[in-house]
This record gives C-alpha cells, sequence and structure tokens, in this order.
C-alpha cells in the first residue's frame, strides 16, 4: 500500500512540474541546458516542505544524469549542472549548492554545503585578462557512498566512502575512504578504521 501511494504521489508530482520540463526544455533550446537549469532550480528551491522535496525530486529526475527516487532535496539547495548524479537515499541539505557532483547512495550533505565543478571553473593564467573571461575547466567530485558533508563545507576534491567532512571544512585534495578530514585546506586527522593510521590511508 505505501509504495502504491509513493508511486501516485510520483505522477502527481510529474503532472504538476510538466509545465516546467516544457518551459526548460524550451530555454535550453536557446541558452544552454545548464543555464535553463539553474533558473529552474531556483524556482524549485523556494518550494516549502515535503510536497517541495517531491516537486524538486520529480524535476531533476529528468534533467540531470541522475537522480533516484529515494533521495531527498531540501529548501534553498540549488542545482547549476545537468551532469549531476544523485544517489539511492542520499540527503541534500537546506541551501547547499551543486555543480558537476556525484553525490554517492546514502551521502549525506548538511546545510550549506557547496560542491563546485571541480577547482578550476575559472581560468587565472592570463595576468592581463579578467578572471571572469578565461575559460575554466570543468571537473566532476565525487562524494562517496555512505559520506557525511559537515554544515557550509566546500568540496572541490573527490571525498571517499564512508567518510566525514568536517563543518566549515575546504577540500582541496582527495579524501580516501573511511576518513576523517577537517580544516582550510582539509587535511585527514583520523581513519575510521580499527587500528588504522592516517599514515596508512
Amino acid at each position: 500500500m505505501k509504495e502504491l501511494f509513493k508511486k501516485i504521489v510520483r505522477i502527481i508530482g510529474f503532472i504538476i512540474i510538466l509545465p516546467m520540463l516544457v518551459s526548460y526544455r524550451l530555454r535550453a533550446l536557446f541558452i544552454g541546458s545548464d543555464r535553463s537549469l539553474q533558473s529552474s532550480s531556483q524556482f524549485l528551491s523556494l518550494l516549502p516542505g515535503l510536497s517541495g522535496q517531491y516537486l524538486r525530486r520529480a524535476f531533476l529526475a529528468r534533467v540531470l544524469t541522475g537522480c533516484d527516487s529515494s533521495s531527498c532535496i531540501e529548501f534553498g539547495a540549488i542545482f547549476s549542472r545537468t551532469g549531476a548524479r544523485i544517489g539511492r537515499n542520499s540527503y541534500i541539505g537546506p541551501y547547499c549548492v551543486i555543480g558537476l557532483a556525484d553525490i554517492g547512495p546514502d551521502a549525506l550533505l548538511a546545510p550549506g554545503v557547496q560542491v563546485p565543478s571541480g577547482p578550476h571553473t575559472h581560468g587565472t593564467e592570463d595576468t592581463s585578462t579578467a578572471i571572469r573571461n578565461q575559460e575554466g575547466h570543468l571537473s566532476l567530485v565525487k562524494i562517496g557512498e555512505g559520506s557525511w558533508v559537515g554544515c557550509s563545507a566546500v568540496i572541490m576534491a573527490d571525498v571517499g566512502k564512508n567518510s566525514i567532512v568536517a563543518a566549515g571544512s575546504v577540500v582541496t585534495k582527495s579524501i580516501p575512504d573511511y576518513s576523517i578530514a577537517a580544516g582550510s585546506p582539509a587535511r585527514v586527522i583520523r581513519s575510521r578504521l580499527p587500528n588504522c593510521s592516517v599514515a596508512d590511508n
């Protein structure tokens, strides 16, 4: 009965967001899919409560590379790249900003986490040209299965599975599996595995 109810809710959600999907597709023809996603995502992020979660997921499941039906995307969360993936049972907290990211199954992102599309979204080499006019390089940032990223962290490199990133940390280098990392830039402070030192990672 519960699964039937969920299926009915998903169908209703699809019907509600259908006009927005049509609008998204039309705008994408002229301004590109990523820019079209940004404006749609900003609007959908303002929908409160459980209904907002269902509608965001219904929309993102049809425009992102992947968005599992069991994921939870909270109020204020904004997406900017259609290449993003949201895994099974993952949680994206309020006011997160997600670029080109692969959020693994059962991963938890606390409020205000930012996952830009890698560390080089803007070019900076040419000092005679404004940074905004220099071409950057986007890269997929992976947050591993079962990992937990604390409030207001910035993730610019991969986080291994079942790892913890402390609140306010800035991840600029990959974090190994089963690690606890903290700081700016983030450093591994210990392993979550028994009898395993930081040097072992």
